[in-house]
């Protein structure tokens, strides 16, 4: 399988593509969204000749003048919150089951939970 690093900036109309093969540079293309990118890239290796082209991996790594850095962090602590929130809702939901087991109202489980009453019966559903 043959391997593309495409190196992406903005510019007026959109992203230039720089891309690149282990074997050196390839070529320039353009796209006017990212998202759109690894499409246009397999089109310009389809249309320059390049074997492989269609199931060749692509991957893009962007130019933003220094901010690709930000974007990382920015993209770890996110993720970092998506996992803290997946922990909070199972030991929400562990807690719950377990104030219920103790004989609790869900009034009571709301109060203690600082949660409404329909998210207590959400927790207890789920579990």
């Amino acid at each position: 399988m043959s391997t593309y690093s495409v190196v992406a900036a903005p510019w007026e109309h959109g992203w230039e593509l720089h891309i690149r093969s282990s074997s050196g540079h390839v070529g320039v293309t353009q796209s006017r969204t990212l998202a759109a990118a690894v499409e246009m890239v397999r089109d310009y290796l389809r249309l320059d000749g390049q074997t492989g082209w269609a199931d060749a991996h692509v991957s893009v790594e962007l130019d933003l003048g220094g901010l690709e850095k930000t974007v990382h962090a920015i993209r770890e602590e996110i993720t970092a919150a998506a996992d803290a929130q997946a922990r909070a809702a199972k030991h929400s939901r562990e807690l719950a089951i377990g104030l219920r087991e103790r004989g609790l109202s869900v009034s009571d489980m709301a109060a203690v939970l600082g949660v409404s009453r329909g998210r207590v019966s959400q927790l207890v559903r789920q579990s």
